[in-house]
């Protein structure tokens, strides 16, 4: 992880707006709005998103009527341009040359709702985002905006002013906290000179980054070549060279001869035949997945689903709650491939733990589906572990992203347990709101054990009771029955006498069947 680095306030004013005959390719605009006309309410500039917060709230320059000083620039010299982002394909069924190596980078958002402390957070995960991709960021800046401009993200005073802090800083990289469209990159390139990106681009390289398993690797790529496609058009010159023109040609036939095939033409039919072929090697490899989830099924073994935000310390609870001995890293998206482990209640009986992908505020709707898959091991859940950061500045916003994407994945009906993590670290004014707030959340901590004890408990109270209740008198040569009892089902009451063990039990149907033979009459009713 690259050395996390303070983000300088930014003490400057926005110029004037471009030339009027100075013109942005859009790719659509709202009616009566002409594209790169500011609308802008109030400017600010972003101190260090480690210390900001409340104490900006009184800053003079997020004022609606606020005037800010001149920024000091750096000799021009000190700029180091790098081009922005190739569309030359030499091998499409490789992806690296789509995964980001970000070095210095500048940070930009819009704030067009919520509060200021909203926004800060936002771009401080941003941060967070950046740095897990291996980069080390310089600066941060918030604009006030109704919306996003739709030829360039920011208003055209804010992109000279981003130049300028490009320029001044030596950054390579401008990273946006938004999605951009295909024009509103290109225009920005254009004007600030480097390289930019969005933060749906910098998910995926992370992404890119941590898959390990086969699967994983083949989900990431398809998002990236999905996000890629749409975001061909205009790069490079590459895109205006033919593929097999036969202009003047007469061997082509009428209605044939022309320009050919253009490059852009060539990497789009490339990248699609790619997809194709990665939807297929995902789909045969989720019908394994599926195989094995039957197989639980079948036995009518319980699965938790552990879902959270990321780095959230999911991944610390399984290890604290099974043992798994799973990779635990203070990284955002460490955990890519869902690990599934063993677990018992206090009774002996058995369940699975899956511990998966963790979510964040934005997260790209084609990793979603790529990852749809895996996510449906918390979809197929009988309960759902929904860990917190306790320690986050905002955990109802954490929560509330990730019942989003639950609810996209179908999931949001499964039972939920909350458990809020990180107990040790957290506020405790923070942890008395969320106790109110979430009356039913357990409270722990994995790395301390704070209430791990209590989250075993619950989560064995919400686990599926098995359908069939039994009285049975086992024979003690049919021990392995007893064995299979405690581990798939229920055991209410035991007693041992001189011709077996008699057990109260509730059971799935396979093993009622078993058991059948060894059934007692029930009791009449005292009466």
């Amino acid at each position: 992880m690259a050395e996390t680095h303070s983000h300088a306030a930014l003490d400057g004013q926005l110029r004037g707006g471009a030339p009027d005959d100075e013109r942005y390719e859009t790719d659509s605009a709202p009616a009566g709005v002409r594209p790169g006309d500011p609308e802008l309410t109030a400017d600010a500039t972003l101190a260090d998103p480690e210390l900001a917060g409340p104490a900006l709230l009184g800053d003079p320059a997020f004022a609606e009527d606020a005037t800010v000083g001149e920024l000091e620039l750096a000799d021009r010299q000190a700029l180091r341009r790098v081009a922005g982002l190739s569309t030359e394909l030499t091998d499409v069924t490789e992806v690296e040359y789509r995964r980001l190596r970000l070095e210095r980078v500048v940070l930009v958002g819009v704030w067009t709702e919520g509060t200021l402390a909203s926004a800060e957070q936002s771009l401080t995960e941003l941060a967070a985002l950046a740095e897990t991709a291996g980069s080390q960021v310089l600066e941060g800046l918030i604009q006030r905006r109704g919306r996003p401009d739709p030829a360039t993200y920011v208003g055209r005073g804010k992109v000279d002013e981003l130049r300028d802090v490009v320029v001044d800083s030596g950054a390579d990289t401008v990273v946006c906290d938004g999605e951009l469209s295909p024009s509103q990159l290109r225009n920005l390139e254009t004007r600030v000179k480097v390289k930019v990106i969005d933060r749906t681009a910098l998910i995926l390289d992370i992404f890119a980054q941590h898959a390990k398993s086969r699967e994983g690797k083949a989900q990431v790529e398809l998002a990236q070549l999905e996000y890629l496609i749409p975001r061909l058009r205009g790069w490079g010159e590459s895109l205006s060279r033919q593929a097999g023109g036969r202009a003047g040609g007469a061997s082509g036939g009428v209605g044939t001869r022309g320009p050919g095939e253009t490059k852009l033409e060539t990497d789009r039919r490339r990248i699609r035949q790619r997809v194709a072929k990665l939807r297929r090697e995902i789909k045969a490899m989720r019908a394994a997945r599926d195989t094995k989830r039957a197989d639980r099924r079948r036995h009518d073994v319980p699965g938790v689903a552990i879902a959270g935000y990321t780095n959230a310390g999911k991944s610390s609870l399984l290890n604290r709650i099974t043992g798994a001995g799973v990779l635990v890293e203070d990284a955002l998206f460490a955990t890519l491939d869902p690990t599934t482990r063993r677990a018992r209640t206090g009774d002996g009986r058995i369940y699975t733990l899956s511990d998966t992908v963790g979510f964040v505020r934005h997260l790209p709707h084609q990793l979603v589906e790529a990852f749809r898959s895996t996510l449906e091991e918390v979809a197929d859940a009988d309960l759902v572990l929904h860990v917190v950061d306790g320690s986050d500045p905002d955990p109802e916003a954490q929560v509330a992203a990730v019942r989003e994407v639950l609810a996209e994945i179908d999931a949001a009906s499964r039972p939920e347990l909350l458990a809020v993590n990180k107990v040790d670290a957290a506020d405790p004014e923070t942890l008395l709101r969320l106790r109110r707030i979430w009356p039913d959340a357990v409270f722990c901590s994995a790395h301390s054990g704070a209430g791990i004890d209590e989250l075993r408990a619950a989560v064995e109270a919400r686990l599926p009771r098995p359908p069939v209740p039994m009285l049975v008198r086992v024979p003690y040569d049919r021990g392995e029955l007893i064995n299979r009892a405690r581990e798939h089902g229920e055991i209410l009451a035991i007693e041992h006498t001189a011709d077996g063990t008699v057990l109260r039990v509730r059971v799935d149907p396979m093993l009622a069947a078993e058991l059948a033979p060894f059934a007692l009459a029930e009791p009449a009713p005292a009466g």
